[in-house]
């Protein structure tokens, strides 16, 4: 949707969503998907319930349908936006994941749907990875200019001059962990998750997929899946599962190794642990924080909010 000019918000926020066409009256809260930097607005709504089938049935009447081959989402161009429903929004309000930058490492876990407050916080990195290396470039392009003035004019007093830098993002790490049963739920973010994969250069973002609805890996009614999936992997660079570039794991990960490894990796540091889904996963990871806090230099803050 379009983007107010003063409407100003952090990664991880969320907005109160309201369509008059569907209920003048209701109101309904959801994560920000879009980076601040983006100008527009976005947000992703998994139909559940009348209200969410009605919007879904409201758009789809405006939109265009896919064409045979292409995904299920429904598409808009300019032919449809005069006719789309009207949106309010209010917000942003705060939320427990827009303190992400306080940190240097970051563990966002995100199940099915509950995954949107990080897809944010992802492009909001991602913005800021291009920014640093568009700002690398020019610093180089600048002193490599202001060494061939003063190698030609001799002149000791010639001066370099740099381009003024923004404060630098404290994250160094991110990585990103997304459970779901359905396969497919991951064409919500699909996009999302290739420009990460090709746009990380520097590898500071890693993300997995979990497929819960398959059985474990290592169990033999799953391996011949992971046979052809590795193959396609590494003769295409796409997931089979996922569609996507990034690699998808079976069964649910095993939150203790995840903890053990960042540790290990990451000596001294006080990691931001982010979780958005259900509460019975929170209490497990919650307790591992606490856990690892008590025997080792790496310190877990974690933050959790309920979908």
């Amino acid at each position: 949707m379009s983007k107010p000019p003063q409407f100003r918000y952090k990664s991880g926020q969320y907005m109160f969503f309201q369509c008059p066409a569907v209920s003048p009256f209701e109101w309904h809260p959801f994560s920000i998907t879009s980076a601040p930097g983006d100008d527009y607005l976005s947000v992703h709504i998994r139909q559940l319930g009348d209200w969410t089938q009605e919007l879904r049935r409201v758009f789809s009447e405006a939109c265009e349908r896919p064409e045979a081959g292409m995904s299920g989402l429904l598409r808009a161009d300019e032919t449809t936006t005069k006719r789309l429903p009207k949106l309010l929004i209010d917000g942003p309000y705060g939320a427990p994941a827009q303190d992400y930058r306080k940190y240097d490492v970051l563990l966002l876990v995100g199940l099915g749907i509950g995954a949107t407050p990080f897809i944010s916080i992802l492009k909001d990195l991602l913005n800021n990875i291009v920014k640093m290396e568009e700002q690398a470039d020019l610093v180089s392009d600048i002193s490599r200019t202001s060494d061939l003035t003063i190698g030609s004019n001799d002149t000791p007093t010639s001066s370099k001059v740099s381009p003024k830098r923004k404060k630098a993002v404290r994250t160094t790490n991110a990585y990103f962990y997304w459970v779901t049963r359905e396969q497919g739920s991951f064409d919500w973010f699909k996009g999302v998750m290739n420009e990460v994969a090709e746009l990380d250069q520097r590898g500071l973002i890693e993300m997995h997929n979990y497929l819960t609805s398959v059985y474990e890996e290592g169990d033999a009614r799953s391996t011949l899946i992971t046979m052809v999936q590795a193959l396609n992997h590494a003769k295409n660079g796409v997931d089979i599962v996922s569609g996507t570039r990034v690699r998808t794991h079976f069964a649910r990960p095993n939150w203790k190794k995840v903890l053990s490894k960042l540790c290990s990796k990451h000596c001294n540091a006080r990691i931001g642990v982010f979780y958005c889904g259900a509460p019975v996963l929170a209490k497990e990871l919650s307790k591992l924080c606490y856990d690892f806090n008590q025997k080792g230099s790496t310190k877990f803050d974690f933050h959790k909010e309920h979908f």
